[in-house]
């Protein structure tokens, strides 16, 4: 067993976990947050997505250990209990952005970071900064419009 200590939505966990755990897992399970969504276990889908340090990362591929010491934000983390939807989760709704909905969480942090790292980011680099996330029910041209709306809101 590994002893890792990680902020996960602005909350400090200490835990002893197995060094092959992968943070989706830890997070999940061990801390019960299950908006963060298990698509593929190989990196290609992107419904896992959290941000850890402030950057997107697909929490299927970092071991629980790799996040020690780290700040991780999962969807679950981006509005206040009881507060306002954060303006990309807002966006995502206003503008129909999910289908079946199972994806949607990863989509929203996916963008949270993209917005973060280009807050009026064209078609072109909004579709190629999302390309590691996939709709299984082609809901892109939603999400497309969502990411807008979320620039055009300063989010």
């Amino acid at each position: 067993m590994t002893n890792v200590a990680v902020t996960v939505n602005g909350e400090r966990h200490e835990a002893d976990v197995e060094p092959r755990q992968l943070l989706v897992y830890f997070l999940r399970e061990t801390l019960g947050l299950k908006g963060t969504n298990v698509g593929c276990d190989t990196s290609s889908c992107g419904a896992c997505t959290v941000l850890v340090d402030g950057e997107s990362v697909k929490s299927c591929t970092l071991l629980t250990a790799q996040a020690d010491g780290s700040e991780v934000t999962t969807i679950e983390g981006l509005a206040s209990e009881g507060a306002a939807l954060h303006p990309v989760q807002q966006a995502f709704h206003e503008q129909h952005a999910l289908q079946c909905g199972y994806c949607t969480p990863g989509f929203v942090m996916a963008t949270v970071s993209l917005l973060e790292e280009n807050p009026s980011p064209s078609e072109d680099e909004i579709r190629r900064g999302l390309e590691g996330n996939l709709c299984r029910c082609t809901g892109y041209h939603n999400i497309v419009l969502a990411v807008e709306a979320a620039a055009r809101a300063g989010a």
